[in-house]
């Protein structure tokens, strides 16, 4: 038995052998596409959770700009407010004609022959006066109070103000100041928000290429599965220098230039938008009736005035120096701000001790690539969107509150056809409602404005090219062994999007920036791109 075994074995040994080496050529092939597979089922998660983790990290950014948005506007609604005193110049009026009043009475029989104008005249610039009151934030009590004979002590004891305006002057100076003060503080608003968005994005970027360069500088075997999209601030108490993104004196000097539109742009702002508010409402009388539409018309002509009246106007318009100051007041505005102006332990040693050569090739930098994203097209173009969003959202609130617009019912609109007539109110009524209305826009809390803002889906797409673009000049900051070929096909990984179309302009708007303007749409643009070029 043995023996016919072995002579079996003999006969068919080749066979046997060409049987264990199919075997196991087919095992090595089998184990060799499982890891294949294995390798590329974790590539894929690892794409999809370094997506999701972007996502994630752009969202949580854009909410964190709000909110920056919500906590810097006070500032700049105060200095403005103060600025243009529309309850102080109600207050005066109301003096004086608490004064008036006090005299005719004193007169008695007389009153009639002191009277300074007709009586219709009169009684037109009270109730204008009352409905200002009534409408505005001017309180009763605080008219009441100087009404009273502590007005007549205010006058006696309080040192002289200059010469007395007289009572035409200050109805004037009343309508240009509420118009000017509203209309300032929307112009605020959109560019700190867009400023913002800029600050934040860059800075949210350098954190996210920071990640990147620690993956791409650290072996294959010692690597992560994930890119960390967090604080990686280094704690060790060796390391000599912060790592790139996480220069924290840096991030702090440049959100500090936020001081300028907050002290200094809010001016430049209100000297514009009060000329152009002279010229367009100052031959207006407030006693005069005005519709809805004739107001938008008027508020349309002030923006053209500030913004310009043609596309190219707008297009060539620059908003930098209300944003940033020139380069030889950068020390300036770090000094004002309280930011020390001396070279830190963090900062680079590029910097010197007397005027622009001050402040840090990072920041310098970020400087830098901010001017130039304000003067870009494509910011000319979102910043008119959103004062299109934000002005809809002034005349909707003035539409239902001065000129009192209710939507039509089913009863009235099966009712008999009627000649309709455009309700018109008193130019001192939409004064009031325009005064509440600028506190409204400069609220920190719920602002129904800022709201409107962030509703614009070309803010999102705008915020998306800061944050995932990549400038060449940034690799200067980058470690000596990460090239910028392997840093850029790191982050190319990621599907950027591609930059905003600023030459499409429809007809319905003043500009357009693209009809899919989210980060998803964006991502899938550049997705497609990128299988175009990949594909003979």
């Amino acid at each position: 038995m043995i023996a016919a075994t072995r002579n079996w074995f003999k006969r068919n040994r080749t066979n046997i052998a060409v049987g264990f080496g199919v075997v196991g050529a087919g095992y090595v092939a089998t184990q060799y596409v499982l890891s294949k597979i294995s390798e590329a089922r974790e590539r894929m998660s690892y794409d999809r959770i370094a997506k999701e983790n972007l996502r994630r990290r752009f969202q949580q950014n854009q909410e964190d700009c709000t909110f920056t948005v919500l906590a810097l506007l006070p500032t700049a609604s105060e200095n403005i407010l103060d600025a243009l005193p529309v309850e102080n110049i109600t207050h005066e009026l109301q003096r004086q004609k608490a004064e008036r009043l006090a005299r005719t009475a004193g007169e008695g029989a007389n009153s009639s022959e002191i009277s300074s104008g007709p009586p219709s005249v009169n009684e037109d610039d009270g109730r204008s006066l009352q409905s200002f009151q009534s409408e505005s934030y001017v309180h009763a009590s605080q008219v009441g109070t100087e009404e009273t004979g502590g007005s007549s002590e205010k006058v006696q004891g309080s040192p002289p103000r200059g010469p007395k305006k007289t009572k035409l002057q200050l109805w004037n100076e009343l309508k240009i100041s509420s118009i000017t003060r509203a209309l300032t503080l929307i112009y605020t608003l959109s560019l700190l928000t867009l400023l913002t968005r800029i600050q934040l994005n860059l800075l949210g970027r350098r954190s996210y290429l920071s990640s990147v360069l620690n993956l791409a500088s650290t072996p294959p075997s010692t690597s992560n599965l994930t890119i960390s999209l967090e604080n990686n601030d280094p704690a060790d108490p060796t390391t000599t220098s912060p790592t790139y993104g996480h220069d924290f004196e840096t991030n702090r000097r440049y959100l500090t230039f936020s001081w300028w539109l907050l002290h200094r742009g809010w001016a430049l702002l209100r000297n514009s938008v009060e000329s152009a508010v002279k010229e367009v409402f100052g031959p207006l009388n407030l006693r005069e009736d005005i519709s809805h539409d004739a107001l938008a018309a008027l508020i349309l002509e002030v923006r053209k005035r500030v913004e310009g009246a043609t596309d190219e106007e707008r297009r060539s318009k620059r908003w930098l120096p209300y944003l940033l100051p020139s380069p030889e007041e950068y020390p300036t505005v770090l000094a004002e701000s309280g930011m020390s102006t001396s070279p830190t332990s963090s900062a680079s040693p590029e910097s010197t001790s007397t005027g622009t050569a001050e402040l840090s090739a990072p920041l310098r930098r970020l400087l830098d690539e901010t001017a130039d994203l304000i003067d870009s097209p494509s910011f000319s173009l979102v910043h008119t969107l959103l004062l299109d969003a934000s002005f809809t959202q002034l005349s909707s609130t003035l539409n239902s509150q001065a000129f009192k617009a209710t939507s039509p019912t089913v009863e009235s609109m099966t009712s008999r056809i009627e000649e309709v007539v455009e309700k018109k109110v008193k130019l001192a009524t939409v004064l009031a409602v325009m005064t509440r209305q600028a506190h409204a826009i400069g609220n920190g809390g719920q602002n129904s404005f800022l709201e409107a803002m962030d509703r614009v889906p070309e803010l999102e797409a705008f915020s998306a090219v800061v944050y995932a673009s990549l400038r060449d000049g940034e690799v200067a900051e980058v470690e000596p062994e990460v090239t910028y070929e392997e840093l850029k096909k790191e982050v190319e990984k990621e599907e950027a999007p591609p930059p905003i179309n600023a030459q499409e302009s429809p007809p319905e708007s003043f500009v357009d920036v693209g009809t899919q303007s989210t980060l998803e749409s964006a991502w899938g643009k550049a997705v497609e791109k990128s299988k175009g070029e990949g594909s003979p």
